[in-house]
């Protein structure tokens, strides 16, 4: 049986499992908790999702730190972190099948994670730095797959405890 998880349960320095239990959609966000739990495996899954999108942050502010923030001292300036956003985690099998997932989706097991960007050019970065990441730490992913429709771009990213198939994909980006 798996343990009550509070909502603004850390599961790493910048993401909470509110965060990653709740969807966008047309209407505001929609909250699985309310319908289900997660249990361990989704916790840890999630949790390893967010180790990547942690790594995700880190570099992407390494290299370009875009967003202007107020100085730190008089000497100059400095730039904030960008955060990465999330705009949907883990969903439970109704919200999938309302949002019009694929029945067999990493949603539902807490693997992927849905990305915020801002234009194709952040998203062509994000998915970079991701390559990159898993490159150099020997680990494969399951799914980074750059996704647009009529209200913009997003990147879906998966990854698994095992089997990862690395699977890249473009979906209307062109």
């Amino acid at each position: 049986m798996a343990k009550e998880n509070n909502k603004s349960t850390k599961l790493t320095p910048h993401f909470t499992l509110e965060e990653m239990t709740r969807t966008n959609v047309k209407l505001g966000y929609v909250d699985n908790l309310r319908q289900m739990q997660p249990s361990e495996q989704v916790m840890d899954n999630l949790t390893r999702v967010c180790q990547w999108l942690e790594m995700l942050r880190a570099v992407y502010n390494k290299r370009y730190r875009l967003t202007p923030g107020p100085s730190l001292s008089s000497e100059g300036s400095s730039y904030k972190d960008v955060p990465v956003i999330v705009s949907s985690g883990y969903r439970c099998q109704e919200l999938n099948r309302l949002v019009g997932g694929c029945p067999t989706s990493n949603h539902l097991t807490g693997c992927a994670a849905d990305i915020q960007v801002m234009g194709k050019e952040q998203l062509l970065r994000y998915v970079t730095i991701l390559l990159d990441i898993s490159d150099e730490m020997h680990q494969d992913f399951d799914e980074l797959l750059m996704e647009r429709n009529s209200r913009g771009y997003w990147l879906h990213f998966a990854v698994r405890p095992k089997n990862n198939r690395r699977k890249i994909h473009l979906i209307n980006v062109i």
